[in-house]
């Protein structure tokens, strides 16, 4: 099988499909052979600026062309890609700077550090630089992605697989040569790694600036997509528009439909499958860490409501209770991860710890229960957990009851101060048709939850309280409130 270093699966596929279109950005395209020859001039340039062997590299651009330019120029000197977002508070941002100790910044102005190079978006290598192919390099680490500014300091999560991949090998269903579409932030692991494991199998790859319902039907339809990446904030949005133009396009060509990074409902899932067919619905569960991961299809997951799947051959799971038992099936507690290879063989940390017990297991902070079959069911976020009167609420089940409610497009559930009960539950609803009486809500909620887990306040936004990446910053909501007086 053929493995090729990522400094290598430019040129790999340029010489066999130079002219077919390798990256779309809304209908902007580069083919195999611009892109082979613009990512060499980049590495060039890179290197005039100090970039060497298995350094990290930080890229602060947002989707389009230039973040793949800017990841395989990286690649191609033999250092480590490290994407952050390009809106990120420059508090944050130096945070991660200082953890990582990148040789560039990319996307951030010459002089903002002055003790690293940098150059912003739009930078272009100057005309003396060779277009030809550059020595073979390949990174210790393919990746170094962030995680964790949204809980406390921000964390790098530096991935101990070598940058090099397979062409041949099968992976995520991502077929040899088709057409994948990534409507995602790319510096978010999962859209990072659908996108790029598609360009490794030759794939063409379609991308978005921003999440859009309908431009995303189209863009299935123009380049007859194969394969989609998505989060269930994004399945939400696609549903709630007019059933005529959802079904207005040609999906013929989509095989396989990816969701992750937050809890589906079950309804939304079973709209999809509904639509597309069980056997194009896939949905995975593992942290950017890669410590273990489950898969299940549309199919099996009729059988096993609610799952994430069984874990794959790689790793194991267990389910861990308060004193660090392990609990029979059916019983929530802690899910702890472990891969076949042993603790550590798939990633490092910077910056942090992990949270681990005895035997090399590790917990990604959520809870869950495992069935008979061996199954996995998630139910919440540890960190996410709201004490409320002596009660342990658990926002992910009083969001999933919202979402439910006709018209609501996404919510976040938070704990505000309160000096009777500890903390009360607020929910921030984000409906486009606008706010309904909070009887109304209450009464659809009580049809769902125990009493106990309805929200006591809610509020009405006009803007997805979820990003495209389907996450919630819960700190920064709550902390907004605060200040603005709510609680």
């Amino acid at each position: 099988m053929p493995v090729q270093s990522t400094s290598r699966i430019l040129s790999y596929w340029a010489s066999r499909q130079v002219d077919r279109v390798a990256i779309d950005h809304e209908g902007e395209a580069v083919t195999w052979g611009e892109f082979e020859a613009r990512t060499n001039r980049l590495a060039r340039a890179y290197a005039e600026l100090g970039v060497q062997q298995d350094d990290f590299v930080t890229i602060a651009l947002p989707n389009g062309i230039e973040f793949f330019a800017a990841c395989f120029a990286v690649w191609k000197l033999g250092a480590t890609p490290q994407p952050i977002s390009a809106k990120l508070p420059k508090s944050e941002r130096d945070q991660i700077i200082e953890l990582g100790t990148p040789s560039l910044i990319v996307g951030v102005e010459s002089g903002v550090y002055e003790q690293t190079a940098s150059v912003p978006q739009g930078f272009e290598p100057g005309a003396h630089l060779s277009s030809d192919a550059l020595p073979e390099l390949t990174a210790a680490s393919l990746k170094a992605m962030t995680s964790g500014g949204s809980t406390g300091r921000p964390k790098l999560i530096v991935s101990a697989q070598p940058a090099a991949w397979d062409t041949d090998l099968p992976y995520l269903e991502i077929p040899q040569q088709g057409a994948m579409l990534v409507p995602g932030p790319l510096y978010h692991n999962g859209p990072f790694v659908w996108a790029m494991i598609a360009l490794f199998r030759g794939c063409t790859v379609a991308i978005t600036t921003r999440f859009d319902a309908e431009q995303t039907l189209a863009i299935l339809e123009r380049l007859k997509i194969n394969i989609v990446y998505m989060v269930p904030t994004m399945m939400r949005r696609i549903w709630a528009l007019p059933e005529d133009v959802r079904t207005g396009y040609d999906l013929s060509n989509l095989q396989t439909l990816w969701h992750l990074a937050a809890p589906c409902p079950a309804w939304l899932k079973e709209c999809f499958i509904d639509w597309l067919g069980a056997e194009v619905i896939w949905e995975l569960y593992a942290g950017t860490e890669g410590q273990g991961t489950t898969m299940i299809r549309g199919d099996e997951w009729l059988t096993h409501k609610g799952s994430v799947g069984r874990p794959v051959e790689a790793c194991e799971i267990r389910i861990v209770g308060e004193t660090g038992e392990t609990l029979p099936s059916g019983e929530v507690g802690e899910v702890f991860l472990r891969p076949l290879t042993g603790q550590g063989s798939t990633y490092r940390y910077i910056g942090a710890e992990a949270k681990s017990i005895e035997g090399g297991w590790e917990s990604l902070g959520d809870l869950g229960w495992m069935d008979e079959d061996g199954y996995l069911y998630l139910t919440d976020r540890l960190s996410d957990m709201i004490l409320s009167g002596g009660a342990n609420i658990y926002p992910a089940e009083v969001e999933a009851a919202i979402d439910a409610y006709p018209g609501v497009r996404s919510s976040a559930v938070i704990g505000l101060p309160d000096d009777d009960m500890g903390a009360r539950l607020h929910a921030i609803i984000d409906r486009p048709e606008g706010p309904v009486e909070d009887s109304s809500m209450a009464t659809h909620l009580a049809d769902h939850l125990v009493r106990y887990k309805i929200p006591k306040s809610f509020e009405y936004v006009s803007e997805p309280v979820r990003d495209d990446a389907g996450k919630v910053r819960r700190k920064a909501l709550r902390a907004d409130r605060l200040e603005s007086g709510i609680a």
